[in-house]
């Protein structure tokens, strides 16, 4: 969550760019009712996730962590591919970078996650018995 906040902060400070949000547009979309609804709903769900993670029941979690991480990485990705100002290139690689790493964790751990409560004793990453 962290990681969309610096992105979007860091953002600011590209020449130009609080210009363009003065002028109603941030990057090609125009900052209507919306823009401010889908942007709210993209940084709502990592919060929610949070969430879901630890209340849901583990097959569902399991299942929305899934879902939800591949949904996320072309979002990721297009945001990087739709940036024309490619002398922040490095910057918006870093962070889609870090933020398709961290989605890919998501489901490598979610896909590889104990399904049983005896798995979960005897998984190496909860604690091995004797």
């Amino acid at each position: 969550m962290f990681l969309y906040i610096y992105v979007d902060y860091l953002a600011l400070y590209k020449p130009g760019f609080i210009d363009e949000i003065r002028g109603g547009v941030v990057h090609e979309f125009d900052t209507g009712p919306a823009f401010v609804s889908l942007a709210l709903t993209l940084m709502a769900v990592p919060i929610l996730m949070i969430l879901l993670s630890a209340t849901l029941p583990a097959r569902v979690g399991r299942a929305t962590n899934l879902v939800v991480a591949t949904l996320y990485i072309p979002v990721s990705v297009y945001n990087v591919a739709g940036e024309e100002s490619w002398s922040y290139s490095w910057f918006y690689g870093l962070s889609i970078g870090l933020e398709v790493l961290l989605l890919v964790l998501v489901l490598r751990w979610s896909w590889t996650w104990p399904r049983t409560a005896r798995a979960i004793v005897e998984h190496p990453r909860v604690g091995a018995h004797a």
